[in-house]
């Protein structure tokens, strides 16, 4: 036992504190808080106490088991009361810095309480009973007790979110291994904690609100002076808020700052609930004193700034996006656009495969032969081929469009045979660009068509919803999504910049006209701009112009700025009006490919089965056909004359005989399948109809007027009733309708002076399928009611509106002689009308005979 004294003095004279036979009985009651741990003493004598709550204890660690059950006792008992239970022989110190305050992120979870992270923490430091290891949270507590003092630990409480127990030792001073230039303090614990467990974490600024100490007294309001002498002690203070003047709230408060977070939370540990008497301010009943954290807020902080202004923010960061992307992947994209152009990772455009190539190609017989035939071809355009090469090595600004009907061999002509050895050249073909299903498809393909990579095409997709989310919330595009027409501008910008640093690559400083600048050496050395070729230009007219127009744009400023030579393939014949938008003060120069003549054309078929012949000893034929001495080639004249010169229909033919047909087997399954296909797609409406722009009506007419006149006058079309007068909604322009089937390729037009003059078949080919649709007698009859029908609804619409003409002449109060030449007028036409009516009618009744007698 040690005299009676008052804690006061004890606090003052740390020397008491010490002791060398002192019993230790550890129990921890879990709670919320960082690293906080209150201690009770057994002391010898009466001492002066405050009583804490406790929060929910945990399983206590007995250091003895004789002293398990006292401990469990008292904990469960606080868990219960919600205050610490301090005997007259007990007092209450806090001891600071025991734990890491980091701690306090892992109570966020529902899971973790005081006593399991103490429990881990003694685990983990495994504290031995003679004083533990030095890094052991007890056995810091355990540490900063004197040792002179007779004193006991009868319970232990952690506090992980406040950061450990506040002891203060001037003789003793203990330095934990998480704090290595701060020691362990402590101070009396002059009220009653409140050992809360929920998310409320320590903070620097502390609210002190004053309430009465029992229901129905009155609490004062302290003053700045009052607070300043009660708070001083735990360490230096900022600021003194009190409460404003004007303020309502209940009950008052006042706001307390400490520069230091571990003093805030020495103040709010010791002083809460602590009872101000009369002589202090407090009144005549006392007033309590209720802490409490609060949160700072860091005004005008960055973040805070960065948050609250998205209209500003927002753009930035997306102008800043862009510039990176453009910074880190701009060069990469230029750099594989270049090595696509000049075909640097080609084998075939390898040295070696040249040279191996040409040491073998004396052994190829076959495909000399089959280059035979095709040298046929381009002999037969051997000027034109010329007149494009010409073109390209000697003209400043070359914007060039070679049409032809499909499959008359515009492609090949112009890549094997005028670009044949040529470096720096680009295929960009419209047709897969075109088909591409969505906006992210479109972009791929012609990313792909030029080089262009890497390529985020997904990514325009999410970066829209993302702009979507943005403006639905805070009212403005963010403007991270990119439409259609600004990524095709950015593909063929770059595309643009890599054609010029090709172009320019073959400057050297020691040439005689080194001092041009970059644009004048392009524009003096037309042969080493690359060249582009755009194949299937206006393969759908209809669709996606978008895509037409901006490649009819980058290819005009192509040729204008001198970068490269611009070659256009097309079958439509309104190719003009799109390129006229994008050069209008230029005169594009054209070429035109037709069907093969006669003789070519049988040469051709001749030459492609002959590949696949053995060499005769004989040699070739008096006309150089080596297959026409092996095959029946009977009636092969009048079978090309049928299929006209196109390569493609002339190609089809020659497998169809090499398969063991004969010619005329070959043309007449050939000539079917056409007939079959034109049925499906202009007579049946296999088409989708809001892609259609004529009727199935106009198609027969056409059909069935081409099968009996190789040509057709084409204002007779347009004047006729299946042109002038069609009830479709999607035909109502005959004009339009005759382009949309020029654009099918079911007829062609022949011009006078840019006049349409003429409407024939689309090709030879077609002119056989049409007299085959014709002599069907069940299609025939199918497709001229259809036409009568149509016909008769004209005339029904014709006459009545002649009948309400007629009925409002006749509602005048009287006839007179100016309205009766009228009325005669009207009755004549009703007439008519009624007789063509009844002549339609009985055409019917013939055809509908037709189609019930016959399959």
């Amino acid at each position: 036992m040690i005299p009676r004294r008052s804690l006061a003095t004890l606090a003052s004279h740390p020397t008491l504190l010490r002791s060398s036979n002192r019993q230790f009985l550890l129990g921890t009651i879990p709670g919320r808080r960082t690293g906080d741990i209150f201690l009770h003493r057994s002391l010898g004598c009466a001492w002066e106490s405050t009583a804490v709550p406790p929060t929910p204890p945990a399983t206590p660690f007995p250091s003895s088991p004789s002293s398990e059950p006292a401990s469990s006792t008292s904990a469960n008992k606080e868990q219960e009361t919600g205050h610490f239970d301090v005997k007259p022989n007990e007092s209450l110190f806090f001891f600071e810095n025991i734990f890491p305050k980091k701690l306090s992120s892992l109570l966020r979870y529902p899971t973790e309480t005081d006593g399991d992270m103490t429990a881990l923490l003694r685990r983990f430091y495994s504290s031995s009973s003679s004083g533990g290891s030095s890094l052991d949270p007890m056995a810091l507590v355990k540490r900063a007790i004197p040792d002179d003092i007779p004193l006991k630990v009868t319970e232990i409480l952690p506090r992980l979110k406040d950061g450990g127990a506040f002891v203060k030792l001037e003789q003793h001073p203990l330095k934990p291994w998480f704090s290595p230039f701060r020691g362990i303090k402590a101070r009396l614990v002059k009220g009653t904690p409140w050992l809360e467990d929920l998310y409320r974490f320590p903070s620097s600024l502390i609210k002190v609100e004053f309430v009465p100490p029992e229901p129905g007294a009155t609490a004062e309001e302290l003053s700045e002076e009052n607070l300043y002498s009660m708070f001083r002690r735990y360490g230096k203070i900022a600021d003194i808020l009190p409460q404003p003047f004007d303020s309502k709230v209940v009950p008052k408060y006042a706001h307390i700052g400490f520069p230091r977070l571990s003093d805030a939370i020495m103040a709010r540990n010791c002083m809460h609930g602590f009872i101000v008497g009369e002589s202090k301010g407090g009144g005549k009943t006392g007033t309590l004193l209720r802490l409490s954290y609060v949160k700072r807020v860091k005004a005008h902080s960055i973040w805070n700034w960065l948050t609250s202004h998205p209209r500003i923010v927002i753009p930035i960061l997306a102008a800043l996006l862009a510039g990176a992307s453009v910074i880190i992947f701009d060069p990469i994209r230029t750099f594989f656009i270049k090595l696509h152009v000049s075909h640097s990772f080609r084998f075939t455009e390898s040295r070696l495969y040249k040279w191996f190539k040409s040491q073998t190609d004396n052994f190829s017989f076959r495909r000399n032969q089959h280059m035979e035939g095709l040298n046929t071809v381009w002999n037969h355009r051997r000027d034109l081929i010329e007149q494009l090469r010409n073109w390209l090595d000697g003209s400043s600004d070359t914007f060039v469009v070679i049409t032809g009907p499909r499959g008359s061999g515009k492609i090949e002509m112009v890549m094997d045979q005028a670009l044949a050895g040529r470096k720096n050249v680009l295929l960009v073909d419209c047709k897969p660009i075109v088909d591409a299903s969505g906006e992210a498809g479109t972009i791929k393909r012609l990313a792909a068509a030029v080089g262009f990579r890497p390529v985020f095409s997904w990514a325009n997709s999410m970066s829209s919803m993302i702009d979507l989310a943005v403006q639905s919330t805070t009212g403005v595009k963010a403007g991270f999504s990119e439409t259609l027409d600004t990524q095709v501008n950015k593909i063929l910008h770059t595309t643009t910049g890599a054609l010029k640093e090709i172009g320019l690559s073959s400057r050297s400083k020691h040439d005689k006209d080194a001092q041009l600048s970059e644009d004048a050496y392009l524009e003096a050395h037309p042969e080493n701009r690359p060249v582009i070729v755009i194949d299937n230009y206006l393969h759908k007219n209809e669709e996606m112009t978008i895509v037409y127009d901006k490649i009819a744009d980058w290819a005009a400023s192509l040729v204008q700025n001198n970068v490269a030579h611009v070659i256009f393939l097309t079958s439509d014949s309104s190719y003009s009006k799109p390129l006229s938008r994008a050069m209008p003060d230029r005169v594009f120069r054209t070429l035109s490919l037709g069907d093969l003549e006669h003789n070519v054309a049988k040469r051709f078929v001749t030459s492609r089965l002959a590949e696949d012949q053995p060499e005769s000893a004989d040699g070739p034929d008096e006309n150089g056909d080596v297959a026409a001495k092996r095959m029946d080639l009977t009636g092969l004249d009048e079978c090309i004359e049928t299929l006209g010169g196109r390569l493609t229909d002339l190609e089809f033919l020659s497998r169809r005989i090499k398969a063991g047909q004969t010619p005329r087997q070959a043309v007449d399954e050939i000539v079917t399948e056409t007939a079959t296909d034109i049925v499906k797609i202009f007579l049946m409406g296999k088409t989708i109809e809001s892609e259609k722009k004529w009727s199935a009506e106009q198609a027969w007419y056409l059909i069935k007027s081409l099968a009996d006149s190789p040509s057709l006058r084409y204002h007779q079309v347009l004047l006729s009733p299946a042109f002038a007068s069609s009830t479709s909604s999607n035909a109502t322009d005959g004009e339009a309708a005759l382009e949309a089937l020029v654009g099918a390729e079911l007829i062609s037009l022949k011009t006078h002076q840019g006049r349409p003059k003429l409407i024939s078949a689309g090709k030879p080919l077609h002119q056989a399928a049409f007299a085959v649709l014709v002599r069907d007698r069940v299609l025939k009859a199918k497709m001229d009611m259809a036409i009568m029908k149509e016909m008769t609804k004209v005339e029904t619409k014709a006459i009545d509106a002649l009948e309400t003409e007629l009925s409002l002449l006749g509602q005048l109060p009287r006839q007179t002689m100016e309205t009766a030449g009228r009325v005669t007028y009207l009755l004549e036409k009703l007439d008519a009308s009624q007789r063509n009516i009844d002549a339609l009618e009985k055409q019917m009744v013939g055809l509908k005979k037709v189609l019930v007698e016959e399959y």
